[in-house]
């Protein structure tokens, strides 16, 4: 027999560390490059969240299309061209909801496994009664409440876009989705409202993401808004359409949420009122900033208006579904605008590792997409950074398509279900408005918020508009009302 010598024990330690080291460093070359930083936990967290948009577009240009940022004990790693993109909305070994239970939990104290259990039946009713075979039904009654808020502008006055936009908009989607006068007529109860809900939002991100205790106005705004929910909850089963004696989408979430559970009543009308609110009204801001901001279009939209409701400003019209056929700048504009100011980021959970280029994204991975930077790359959108309503004219709109590579909405299973409700309610906005007053901004076009990256972000700054009744001469003329001078002011001071 052929003798052998046995390798020393100290040596075979050093081999298999050597092969360890080795196995590792190469499953590592595999993975996307990854900016950390040298606090543990916190990693990028700190660089990332000073200015996050700008952060990410700074890793796209040095790191490429595919990169990891740890920050918060979070790996998220970044897609932003097409294979990658095209992964984040076909993959299979991606979910939805396992990427966002977290964040609901802390903003909504929504348990997990209440959310994870009824979040599927909730988004398909939701998509069902708001979709595009139903969203008609809201025309007549989004109309006649945008008539009974605009009343209280008055005949003329000067007003910041964000004040006019959440004190028209809140209340015509809460009393047609939830209930009417949902909260309170009383003035006083009004703005205290409002007050708390601006908390709420502005707080949501850093809600979603960090200990309760370390935001206490947030906190105590949520609180809030959740024990005056919790009152109104049989308020809010109790209400039927008193047209064709159909239920609320509010009431139809409450009767599949109560086949579960009915203590988190509060907390699931708190998140359908937040994710109703918080998207529309700066989508309605940003809108009419930018048809303002353009002569030219606003010119066209006022003309398009009056040809086909006529040139009188104070009738209450009704719109029709073909009236807004007729009107397909001002849905342009819209979705233009959406475009322009869309979300920071979308995400999803890798639940079995996933290829993308010549990289291997891990499980437990959230994988994130940006709509905003997305959108602005002149490969799928040529002068990004213009606005230009016409190129929508590309979009097949009537089979409800938009163009290639817009995510605003997200993509693949899970998009907003309120998409087309919302743009209905801002195109009804727009119209109803323009037909009423003659507007002029104020103010040159705010910047936006660049802390944010969920939703569509907030202007920086104040934007003031002008606005003036208009009135209608024997002869058919459409003139602004000089001759009232009376102003109601109450709208004005609920925002300061």
């Amino acid at each position: 027999m052929e003798n052998t010598e046995l390798i020393p024990p100290t040596v075979a330690v050093v081999l298999g560390c050597v092969a360890l080291y080795a196995f590792l460093r190469l499953k590592s070359l595999s993975r996307p490059p990854c900016i950390g930083g040298w606090i543990p936990w916190i990693g990028a967290g700190l660089e990332f969240g000073k200015a996050p948009l700008e952060f990410i577009e700074k890793a796209r240009s040095k790191y490429g299309p595919v990169f990891t940022i740890f920050a918060i004990g979070k790996r998220m790693t970044f897609v932003t061209e097409e294979e990658g993109i095209n992964v984040f909305l076909k993959s299979k070994e991606l979910n939805f909801e396992l990427a966002v239970q977290d964040s609901v939990y802390h903003t909504a104290s929504v348990p997990k496994n209440i959310f994870l259990t009824l979040h599927e039946k909730q988004y398909f009713m939701l998509k069902g009664k708001m979709g595009t075979l139903n969203i008609s039904h809201f025309t007549e009654k989004l109309t006649e409440e945008l008539h009974e808020q605009l009343e209280n502008l008055g005949s003329h006055g000067t007003v910041d876009l964000s004040t006019l936009v959440r004190h028209l908009l809140y209340p015509v989607t809460v009393n047609v989705l939830f209930n009417k006068d949902l909260f309170s007529t009383h003035e006083r109860k009004i703005k205290e409202f409002y007050q708390h809900f601006q908390v709420y939002d502005e707080g949501f991100e850093y809600g979603s993401q960090m200990p309760e205790w370390l935001l206490r106005n947030w906190s105590k705004s949520k609180k809030w808004l959740l024990r005056m929910l919790e009152k109104k909850i049989p308020d809010i089963k109790a209400c039927e359409s008193t047209r064709d004696n159909s239920v609320t989408v509010m009431r139809a979430m409450l009767d599949i949420l109560e086949m579960e559970t009915r203590e988190q009543s509060p907390n699931y009308v708190l998140l359908l009122l937040w994710a109703s609110l918080s998207n529309a009204a700066p989508a309605a801001l940003w809108t009419l900033a930018f048809i303002l901001s353009r002569p030219d279009i606003h010119k066209t939209i006022v003309e398009g208006i009056s040809t086909v409701f006529g040139t009188a400003g104070q009738d209450k019209i009704k719109v029709s579904e073909d009236d807004l056929k007729k009107l397909l700048l001002i849905k342009w504009c819209i979705l233009e605008t959406v475009r322009l100011k869309a979300p920071g980021v979308i995400t999803r959970k890798v639940m079995k590792p996933i290829k993308i280029l010549n990289y291997t994204v891990p499980s437990g991975d959230l994988l994130m997409l940006s709509p905003y930077w997305l959108h602005r790359n002149p490969k799928y959108f040529p002068e990004p950074e213009m606005f230009k309503p016409e190129r929508w004219e590309k979009a097949n709109l009537e089979k409800h398509a938009f163009l290639d590579h817009f995510v605003a909405f997200g993509g693949g299973r899970f998009q907003c279900p309120g998409r087309w409700f919302a743009m209905l309610e801002i195109q009804l906005f727009i119209i109803l408005l323009l037909y009423k007053y003659d507007c002029r901004l104020l103010d040159p076009l705010p910047k936006q918020s660049d802390l944010h990256l969920v939703g569509v972000p907030q202007p920086k700054g104040q934007c003031r508009m002008e606005y003036k009744q208009r009135i209608k001469f024997p002869n058919g003329a459409c003139v602004p009302d000089l001759q009232n001078q009376e102003s109601d002011t109450t709208f004005s001071d609920i925002g300061t």
